[in-house]
């Protein structure tokens, strides 16, 4: 199942406050860049954000995004903007370290 465009819209007005988010578009799926660096992607409807040691204190459960894809966490609470952008900065922070 693709992502849809409603939920992908609804998803960067609630990382509008990290640095710099864009999208683009990936075979009915959308990655997600801020400041250059990929964190994430919109899959099936939901917001997944790739695994850092500086994430892992937000208690995320693992999730695939697609068959054959390493796991990836699953930001359940996306309606928690504060928290959300919280997640998405220690993420960028974990993979501009690696």
């Amino acid at each position: 199942m693709a992502s849809t465009k409603e939920y992908r819209d609804y998803a960067l007005e609630q990382l509008s406050g990290a640095s710099d988010v864009t999208c683009r578009p990936m075979m009915g799926e959308f990655l997600l860049y801020s400041e250059g660096i990929l964190f994430g992607g919109i899959y099936d409807d939901r917001l997944l954000v790739k695994i850092v040691p500086e994430n892992m204190g937000f208690g995320m459960s693992e999730a695939i995004p697609y068959d054959g894809a390493k796991p990836m966490y699953l930001v359940e609470d996306i309606d928690d903007r504060e928290k959300v952008v919280e997640i998405i900065r220690a993420t960028v922070e974990g993979l501009v370290k690696a």
